[in-house]
């Protein structure tokens, strides 16, 4: 539970383990007693006060720490690292695109982590450290905690290209109702998501690049590997954008075609109806001199012409292939 903006401080074992910390604890530490990881809400006034002022940290460091608005990135300061990433919101109640950002500060002896919203990765890097089976070293906690955030990226961008086969199926099968805005919602969610997860992928190629005494061979492997994971997510979000839009284009022209078809039988219908009207108005005048008007078969044979003029205009569509 949060105390005074704490969400929790780890003692890491060196061993994979964690003892958790109180306050009094945390601020008591000191370098040699170990690493220590603090999770903080950024938002609550007495974790604030602990990173401007007890924290010792440069006040860059704490304003980024502090900061509302930031975009991933990472920032080397001294031996340390600045690092902002970013990790899918899996809120049930939250939209899939909807992104929460976390805030990093990792030292060789100290990580201290800030976040407003509740992240998965977090509570699952808990998870392992209360098993001893997480991270022993500060760069360990950073490189573990970044493939947890790209892993879970993964349901959703499954979740998109479960949606996108859902819809194309929708096109094969004729089912329209919707199928636009179904679509056009997909498209914004997937452009969403990609346009945090490439400056996500520039942080890490940047904290890859970052050398540091730290930062041992196998954390750096790891890191590739979750980049290289990162990379294949944005690949699948462009196919799944191309996707959608190929499927729009299919749709829109379905519908082109539906339209041009049901205006090509009105065509077809005006043009048998336009001599028939032609004919009819010409005899209806109400003038003198109309042909027939004093034979009582006048009003059959008539008919029977229109008729004929019908049947003639059908076999010159058919002959034409207009029909």
């Amino acid at each position: 539970m949060m105390n005074d903006g704490l969400i929790h401080g780890y003692l890491l074992d060196g061993k994979g383990g964690a003892r958790n910390l109180a306050w009094a604890e945390i601020e008591a530490w000191e370098p040699g007693q170990g690493c220590l990881w603090v999770h903080l809400d950024y938002s609550d006034a007495h974790a604030r006060s602990w990173i401007s002022d007890a924290a010792q940290l440069d006040p860059l460091v704490a304003e980024a720490l502090l900061t509302e608005e930031t975009r991933p990135r990472t920032t080397a300061v001294g031996d340390g690292l600045l690092i902002a990433l970013r990790g899918v919101n899996l809120d049930p109640e939250s939209e899939q695109e909807d992104m929460v950002s976390l805030r990093l500060w990792v030292e060789e002896s100290r990580i201290i982590t800030t976040r407003k919203r509740p992240l998965i990765a977090i509570r699952d890097l808990r998870e392992q450290l209360e098993r001893a089976r997480g991270p022993a070293t500060s760069a360990g906690v950073l490189f573990e905690l970044a493939g947890l955030l790209v892993w879970h990226m993964g349901h959703t961008v499954d979740s998109f290209e479960d949606a996108m086969d859902a819809l194309e199926d929708r096109v094969v099968a004729g089912d329209s109702a919707n199928l636009r805005s179904d679509l056009a919602v997909l498209r914004k969610q997937t452009i969403t998501l990609r346009r945090y997860l490439t400056p996500q992928r520039d942080a890490l190629t940047h904290l890859m690049a970052e050398r540091r005494s730290w930062i041992s061979e196998r954390d750096q492997m790891q890191l590739r590997e979750v980049s290289d994971r990162l990379l294949r997510h944005i690949e699948d979000l462009d196919e799944v954008r191309d996707r959608a839009a190929v499927t729009q284009e299919e749709l829109a022209s379905r519908i082109s075609e539906q339209l041009n078809n049901r205006m090509y039988l009105l065509s077809i219908i005006a043009a048998v109806f336009l001599p028939l009207g032609f004919f009819t108005g010409l005899l209806g005048v109400n003038v003198g001199g109309i042909p027939g008007s004093e034979n009582p078969q006048a009003f059959i044979i008539f008919s029977a012409l229109l008729l004929i003029t019908v049947v003639l205009q059908l076999v010159a569509f058919r002959w034409k292939k207009w029909l």
